[in-house]
Order: C-alpha cells, then structure tokens, then sequence
C-alpha cells in the first residue's frame, strides 16, 4: 500500500499522524506492558499509541487486511507506512535510543525467521502472560500520547 492511504479510507477516523502511532492488543499482558516500556523509555515522546480493541486501532487493522479479532501482531505506522511483527519491534527499539537501540543487530537474522519467532511468542503471549481484565489505559502523566 501506498504511504498514508489510510486517510482515504473512510472508515478509519481522522487521527494525528505527524509521529509514530504504535497499535497494541491492549487485552495482552504482554503488550500492555511493551506499551508500558515504550511510554517510560521514549523520553523524547517521538511515539503515540492506541490499543486495537480502539475504534482507530480496528479500523487500521481492517485496512491493513489483518484480522482485527486475532492481534497476533502489533503495527507501527511511520511516515504513513505499516511495519508489522518483528520490522515494527525493531523500529520501535532504534527510535528509543541507547541501550534499546542495539536491537538493530537482530536485522542480520533474515526476516522469516524473525517473524517465526515473533508469531511464536504472539500465539502464546495469553498462556505464558496472561490477559488483562480491562484494555489497558495509560497513567495521567502519559494521556495526551495515548489516541483513545
């Protein structure tokens, strides 16, 4: 897809797109918390979020073809673009800084593999971590980066 082609589709609400909107399963222990870490160590506020239970995180899904009732992936939108599984993991660390930024050296594992990987822990993330009672919602000090 062509950057930005979401704002084309009608059925995905106007949001503000002029920094990297992270899109999460905020049911996910395990996502949550990597929200979490991104909301604490992303000291520049160079990211946004919105959990995929949202009705923008929906709609993003649906245009993306994936399956928004299966969020075995999370998508990073940059620059108009969808990065999904491990290329939006890796993303997300680089723009994070040091130490986080060292991530970048799994690039050298082809793709395939690193996908593997990724959908491996995404097909157990609810056994090994467990799902929340309520989507998850971002502390007070951290609203105004968080798109509901």
């Amino acid at each position: 897809m062509r950057p930005y082609s979401y704002r084309d589709d009608a059925s995905v609400p106007s949001f503000a797109d002029d920094k990297p909107v992270i899109i999460f399963d905020g049911d996910c222990v395990l996502c949550s918390h990597s929200a979490q870490f991104v909301l604490r160590h992303d000291e520049a506020g160079a990211f946004r979020l919105t959990a995929a239970q949202s009705t923008l995180g929906d709609a993003l899904y649906r245009h993306y073809g994936l399956n928004p009732g299966d969020y075995q992936t999370m998508i990073l939108l940059a620059d108009g673009v969808a990065h999904v599984k491990s290329d939006a993991a890796l993303r997300i660390a680089r723009r994070l800084g040091l130490p986080w930024s060292l991530a970048v050296v799994f690039r050298i594992v082809p793709r395939a593999l690193r996908d593997a990987l990724y959908m491996f822990v995404a097909r157990n993330r609810f056994r090994w971590f467990g799902r929340r009672d309520v989507c998850f919602r971002p502390e007070p000090r951290f609203a105004d980066r968080f798109i509901t």
